[in-house]
């Protein structure tokens, strides 16, 4: 059976970048038939946060990226020590005790020597009475993987054939001086025992997956199918990854993104297939191909979001939307008119307040100079409210009569005399719904 899992660490709030890995991960479990999991690497106690937990939980809700199962790393400690213990015992693991000046001093003589700047190992040179002794004087030390200084390679779902030499890349650290365990045995681990087949993660990940290739192997473990998708930029190629923070999903949604046009896009963006708003999730999971996504780097704009958002809208029947229309104290035998009517001029929900608040205050009117005796004039000729769906129309023509204007300078004037803008809803459906002209 195939399985994926999302594996967010809680010491922040989800952003556009994780969503990206766990939409991918998802679709190909649902596509599959397979398991989707979630798992909380909440292995840091000082910047795991229970909060952060719940966020994470929330955003993909929201989404409709259900889970089957939630697992917790923090739970599951002693699978990782006695990993470790393994290790020790076949010779993969070893005790070292530099300090972070002396690998920095380290590195800089390799660079320094046209070597690159990898661990020397000569923590493995040391007796027990030297470690006895460094830990006498230094406390407990990082300990690393012992790599096999052969070629890694693996043939990724992305990428295609990758091959890496181990002996350019050091010892990975995979329990801390302190005793936290570090997310790439730990992730290792889990996905051994939780028959984890399908691995998609950000490119910045290929060397960790060397590294969690031989420890799998070291482990007697057969390692998963790994994809590593492109990293998202700006829309001018720039990098994205400061701004993370500010395009948390959470945000997003405060601003009125609907989920189908987030989850539209980012399955899409990236790959050879174009961009297009689907309204259900079973057709982003049938149109999913991990194989037709490129490892260039993505444009991701913020801004593509919300025309998706309007046409996800324009879809939607009153029903869909009755909370917020209520919310706004729309009556309710003008709820369904007014969303027919607004529906095809909004880009988020969040629009509609300004159309109710047209509705049922008026708005200031917007005047030309060259145009102040016109719409006074015909302001005279039009009717009282309520008016009706003929009421534009009929006005419209009276004036005409009366004034010979025509075509836009007789419509564009009227329009801003009486809604305060340019654009905005047919004037012959809006204006049933105009409880005020201010204009008068």
């Amino acid at each position: 059976m195939t399985t994926t899992r999302f594996a967010p660490s809680p010491t922040g709030y989800l952003h556009v970048g994780n969503l990206r890995t766990a939409l991918m991960n998802y679709l190909i479990a649902r596509k599959a038939g397979g398991t989707f999991i979630l798992r909380i690497d909440d292995t840091d106690p000082e910047r795991s946060k229970e909060e952060y937990v719940d966020a994470i939980k929330q955003d993909l809700e929201w989404l409709g990226l259900h889970w089957d199962k939630v697992e917790r790393q923090s739970t599951r400690l002693d699978r990782y020590a006695t990993a470790a213990d393994t290790m020790r015992a076949n010779g993969r693991f070893y005790e070292a005790f530099e300090t972070p000046v002396e690998l920095d001093l380290k590195r800089k003589k390799q660079l320094n020597m046209g070597k690159p700047p990898v661990y020397d190992r000569a923590a493995l040179a040391l007796s027990e009475a030297e470690r006895d002794a460094l830990r006498a004087e230094r406390g407990q030390g990082v300990w690393r993987f012992k790599l096999d200084q052969s070629r890694i390679e693996w043939t990724d779902g992305i990428l295609g054939d990758i091959s890496i030499d181990a002996a350019s890349v050091s010892d990975p650290v995979l329990i801390r001086q302190d005793g936290q365990v570090l997310y790439t045995i730990a992730s290792v681990v889990d996905d051994m025992e939780m028959g984890v087949t399908d691995v998609v993660r950000g490119s910045d990940h290929v060397t960790n997956t060397a590294t969690q290739i031989q420890i799998i192997e070291a482990l007697g473990g057969t390692a998963p199918r790994f994809a590593h998708h492109s990293l998202l930029t700006g829309p001018q190629g720039e990098a994205l990854s400061k701004r993370l923070g500010t395009l948390a999903l959470r945000d997003l949604r405060a601003r009125g993104v609907e989920p189908m046009a987030l989850l539209s896009l980012m399955a899409r963006l990236g790959s050879s297939d174009p961009v297009e708003l689907r309204t259900d999730m079973a057709d982003l999971v049938d149109g999913f191909d991990i194989a037709r996504f490129g490892s260039a780097p993505t444009k991701f704009d913020e801004a593509d979001l919300f025309p998706l958002t309007g046409r996800y809208l324009q879809s939607l029947p009153v029903a869909a939307v009755q909370a917020k229309i209520d919310a706004l104290g729309v009556p309710a035998n003008w709820a369904e008119p007014f969303w027919l009517v607004m529906r095809d001029n909004i880009e988020t929900l969040h629009d509609l307040d300004a159309w109710w608040a047209l509705c049922r205050d008026g708005a200031e009117p917007v005047i030309d100079d060259e145009d102040e005796a016109f719409v006074a004039e015909a302001l005279t000729m039009l009717p009282q409210a309520p008016f009706s769906a003929d009421t534009w129309g009929t006005w419209t023509a009276a004036v005409k009569e009366a004034t010979g204007r025509k075509g836009r300078g007789l419509f564009m004037p009227l329009r801003k005399a009486l809604t305060g803008q340019a654009h905005g809803p047919d004037m012959a459906a809006l204006m049933p719904l105009l409880q005020v002209i201010k204009a008068r």
